[in-house]
C-alpha cells in the first residue's frame, strides 16, 4: 500500500506538468486540488476578479488548514509559503527547460483550436508571456526555491518528468529523484 502524504504542494514553472500531476495524483488518492491560479483570480460568470493581496492570502491559508490537499502552483513563493510550511511534501517539477517550451507550444495550439480549455484567452501576448515566466522560473525562481528548500528543510522531493514513478519515502533526508 502507497503511503502517500495527504498535503501536497506542487511546484514548476510553466509547462513544466504540474496540474497533470495534480489531477492525477487527485483522481488516485481522492484529493481535491487546487490550482494557485483560483486563489488569485475569483472565478466569476462576468469576467474574472484579481483578489487583493488579503482576500489571496486568506483563500490559501483556508486551503492550507485543509486535513488533506493538492496545490499546485508556484507564484511568488513568498506568499505560497503558507502551504509550504503545512505541505507534509512539496513536489518540485523541474522538467527540462526545451521540454518546457515544447510544452507550451503544444498547449497553445490546443487552445488555439479549441482541444484544451483555458482560464484566459489565449493570444499571442500570453504565449509570449509564458516563454518569458519560462526563462524567468530558471534564471530566478528555481535557484531561490532550491535555497529555501535547503535554508528552512522543507519535506520535497524532485521530479524530472511529471509521468515519473514518485518515491514516497521521506525519510531519505532532501531527496532528489
Amino acid at each position: 500500500m502507497l503511503n502517500i502524504p495527504k498535503r501536497i504542494h506542487i511546484i514548476g514553472s510553466v509547462g513544466s506538468g504540474k496540474t497533470t500531476l495534480a489531477r492525477t495524483l487527485s483522481a488516485a488518492t481522492g484529493t481535491p486540488y487546487h490550482e494557485l491560479d483560483n486563489v488569485v483570480w475569483e472565478r466569476q460568470e462576468n469576467g474574472d476578479r484579481r483578489r487583493t493581496d488579503q482576500e489571496r492570502d486568506e483563500v490559501l491559508a483556508d486551503l492550507a488548514k485543509g486535513e488533506s490537499w493538492i496545490i499546485e502552483g508556484v507564484h511568488s513563493t513568498t506568499w505560497v509559503e503558507e502551504s509550504f510550511r503545512n505541505a507534509d511534501v512539496i513536489l518540485f517539477l523541474d522538467t527540462p527547460y526545451y521540454k518546457r517550451m515544447k510544452q507550451i507550444t503544444f498547449r497553445f495550439i490546443r487552445q488555439k483550436t479549441g482541444r484544451e480549455s483555458a482560464h484566459y484567452t489565449p493570444d499571442f501576448t500570453i504565449f509570449r508571456k509564458m516563454f518569458r515566466w519560462n526563462a524567468l522560473f530558471e534564471r530566478e525562481t528555481k535557484p531561490y526555491i532550491l535555497k529555501l528548500f535547503r535554508d528552512r528543510d522543507y519535506p520535497h522531493i524532485v521530479l524530472h518528468d511529471n509521468q515519473q514513478p514518485i518515491d514516497w519515502d521521506l525519510r531519505k533526508e532532501k531527496r532528489h529523484v
